[in-house]
């Protein structure tokens, strides 16, 4: 299947960048402090909003739509799918626990355990914090699985991969365990360092909702997280 052809630079969307597009899907890195959909107490424009428009072409009278796959908190930056199509979007629901999804993040600390699966029952409670459960009956199954690439004498670099996708998983599971990622400010207690939440979706990987052809995409890794890390 061959890419569609390049949009004219007025129509081409501003503050995210693609990487792949064809007739079923568009796929993003998306910039941290860019919402995935609208919320109701939000005005800002959203990824979803801006392909929609990059779509149309400038055309009012288009019914084209940009479909929601997944969604990324307003912070976190990197891979992001959407649909262009119904069809596409459910065949890509429909595999998304088979989707293999990646992440990095800096976190406070030196972990113990390099290396691990961290699992828990997730709920939600009034005021929409995530937080661990033990009844099994009253949370969902959340598991992430994680490993130390770089450490700081403060800091450490993860790379992690989402074995499943529930709301604020990442961020919930290493705040509970005494490492909650740098500069989240709803499920961590360390302060603000300066700068943006270190969390990114580095890549994904899944069926082409078409062809059925395994695809990657990454995302490149903000220059951001090496600062953290830098021995100079």
């Amino acid at each position: 299947m061959k890419p569609t052809k390049p949009v004219p630079y007025r129509h081409r969307p501003q503050g995210l960048t693609i990487l792949y597009e064809d007739q079923d899907i568009i796929v993003i890195d998306k910039s941290a402090g860019l919402l995935t959909v609208k919320a109701n107490y939000e005005k800002q424009r959203t990824a979803q909003q801006i392909l929609t428009d990059y779509i149309r072409k400038g055309n009012p009278k288009s019914r084209k739509h940009i479909f929601v796959v997944h969604r990324l908190d307003r912070e976190t930056s990197g891979v992001l799918v959407f649909a262009k199509s119904f069809k596409a979007m459910e065949n890509l629901k429909q595999q998304w626990s088979s989707v293999i999804k990646k992440y990095l993040a800096v976190v406070h600390g030196v972990l113990t355990e390099k290396s691990g699966t961290i699992t828990s029952y997730l709920a939600e409670n009034a005021d929409y914090e995530v937080f661990s459960v033990e009844d099994p009956a009253k949370g969902e199954l959340a598991r992430t699985k994680y490993r130390v690439i770089k450490e700081a004498k403060k800091f450490s670099l993860l790379e992690i991969e989402l074995l499943t996708g529930k709301k604020n998983q990442i961020r919930v599971h290493f705040f509970e365990n005494g490492h909650p990622i740098v500069n989240d400010d709803k499920y961590g207690n360390k302060g603000k360092i300066g700068g943006r939440l270190a969390l990114h979706s580095q890549s994904l990987t899944f069926n082409h909702p078409h062809t059925g052809k395994r695809l990657t995409f990454e995302a490149k890794v903000p220059e951001y997280f090496d600062t953290f890390f830098d021995t100079k």
